[in-house]
């Protein structure tokens, strides 16, 4: 670990509070194991793998925040790379907040990406962090969906919902992390959206929309799914094999 005050201009905040209820009892889902390895270092090897970031802040649960530091301490990643790890809040959007927070003046990129995504590939990484150096103040990239989507009525339980309408598949996108902004837009939009619920702020660009900024997208990648439920896991431990197989990984 190293101090945050060293000069950066691209910083990655990770947001690894949640307790991930959907994966069953145990501890919080970002320290659950894949390979043998906690979802979390994968998540932070993987915004390390990217030139452009030189800093990972992790935002922590604030019980476990030690028991992080002590896991990523010994952590190897390239020399470029630090990291930092924070206490969290009660929800995301304030997790995220306090991600920033810790941020030094010099970083002017902020990657925001979900622990929950630790596979990831740099290529999709690099194609985020290159749209916002080319001037986009908000970058998701995302997937075309491969189903149809149903706008329906929620209703009680397990109730049947009446459909209210079917929109176009081709104008939908999936969107995934890591997310980056422009440092500025991005704090801005924190400041204007904070409520003691954090309601509607799973996702960082549409706190931005909100302020009525651009947002644009640029091609997610297949790999970079969220592990969200033990079967995740299972493919997960499934996209590493063929790595190792493929490329030595």
């Amino acid at each position: 670990m190293t101090d945050a005050s060293q000069p950066s201009r691209t910083a990655a905040v990770i947001p690894a509070a949640g307790r991930g209820v959907r994966m069953g009892p145990g501890a919080p889902k970002a320290l659950r194991t894949l390979n043998g390895t906690p979802i979390l270092v994968h998540a932070v090897r993987a915004m390390a793998a990217s030139n452009a970031v030189t800093l990972v802040v992790v935002v922590a649960p604030p019980e476990d925040t030690a028991s992080v530091r002590n896991l990523l301490a010994d952590l190897v990643l390239p020399d470029r790379t630090d990291v930092l790890v924070v206490p969290g809040g009660e929800n995301r959007q304030e997790s995220v907040r306090l991600g920033l927070d810790a941020l030094p003046e010099s970083v002017t990129t902020v990657l925001v990406h979900d622990a929950a995504r630790p596979l990831v590939p740099v290529d999709t990484v690099d194609a985020v962090v290159e749209a916002v150096r080319d001037g986009a103040r908000a970058v998701v990239p995302a997937l075309p969906l491969a189903d149809t989507v149903k706008e329906v009525e929620p209703g009680p339980g397990n109730a049947p919902e009446p459909v209210v309408a079917t929109p176009e598949r081709s104008r939908l996108r999936a969107v995934q992390t890591p997310q980056g902004f422009d440092r500025a837009t991005l704090v801005r939009a924190h400041g204007a959206s904070r409520s003691p619920s954090g309601e509607g702020a799973t996702d960082c660009a549409g706190l931005v929309e909100r302020l009525g900024e651009p947002v644009v997208v640029v091609p997610g990648h297949e790999e970079a799914f969220k592990v969200t439920r033990p079967l995740d896991l299972v493919l997960a431990e499934a996209v590493l094999a063929r790595r190792r197989a493929n490329d030595g990984f």
